[in-house]
């Protein structure tokens, strides 16, 4: 029987996010320890964090962001754990947030304050370069549904331990507005690492073999 890579879609990192407490590399040592095959670092991207350095230019700011990826990148390299680069995109009408994927660096450096945008036209942005966005715990109290046009898909399944998801409510909505579905742990502590994510036949080594996974139907979900 062959073997199934379990990959995480949700995590965080200490660097980089305020409510992280396990800096990346040591993520990528828990969740190697846990069995996985890869994760995506999602720390929060949005005006909280970026407003804490105010005399630095965006290409600086930039790199603040991603010095928690780059700490779980280096670890994942030396361990064997593929780690991908994601973001928890929050803009500042409302606090839902959207789970980004298939960017790079580069993306960021050359479209300076994303986080101001609004989804409808990030949403736009991304249409023509292959990103998909994912509403994050849309039922979680303090949230709201986004308009399912400028969604690709849904987060029917959010591990975080502290909080009522209520999955089975964004299961309903991301099936009535035939959205695609992912689940992921939201790992913000150890007690978090490992909950949730996705399942795959092969291991992923790249952003864009994570992104396809959705061209033939949802993958296999971990919901428990």
């Amino acid at each position: 029987m062959a073997r199934e890579h379990r990959f995480d879609t949700h995590v965080h990192t200490s660097e980089t996010s305020i409510c992280g407490q396990i800096p990346g590399a040591e993520v990528s040592r828990l969740y190697k320890k846990a069995g996985y095959s890869g994760i995506v670092i999602t720390d929060h991207f949005h005006s909280y964090f970026f407003d804490r350095f105010p005399d630095l230019s965006w290409p600086e700011k930039t790199a603040c962001y991603l010095s928690g990826y780059h700490a779980a990148l280096e670890e994942g390299n030396r361990i064997g754990l593929t780690v991908l680069l994601g973001m928890e995109l929050r803009f500042p009408d409302h606090e839902c947030d959207f789970l980004v994927y298939g960017f790079d660096e580069t993306f960021l450096l050359e479209n300076e304050n994303l986080y101001g945008m609004g989804l409808e036209k990030f949403f736009q942005l991304t249409r023509e370069k292959g990103i998909l966005v994912f509403q994050a715990h849309p039922f979680r109290d303090g949230q709201v549904r986004a308009n399912p046009k400028f969604l690709d898909g849904v987060e029917v399944f959010n591990g975080h331990p502290g909080h009522n998801a209520r999955n089975h409510l964004a299961e309903d909505f991301a099936r009535e507005h035939s959205l695609r579905r992912i689940a992921g742990s939201d790992a913000h502590f150890t007690s978090g690492i490992g909950i949730s994510g996705i399942v795959t036949r092969k291991p992923l080594a790249s952003m864009a073999e994570f992104t396809a996974l959705w061209d033939q139907g949802d993958p296999k979900l971990i919901l428990d």
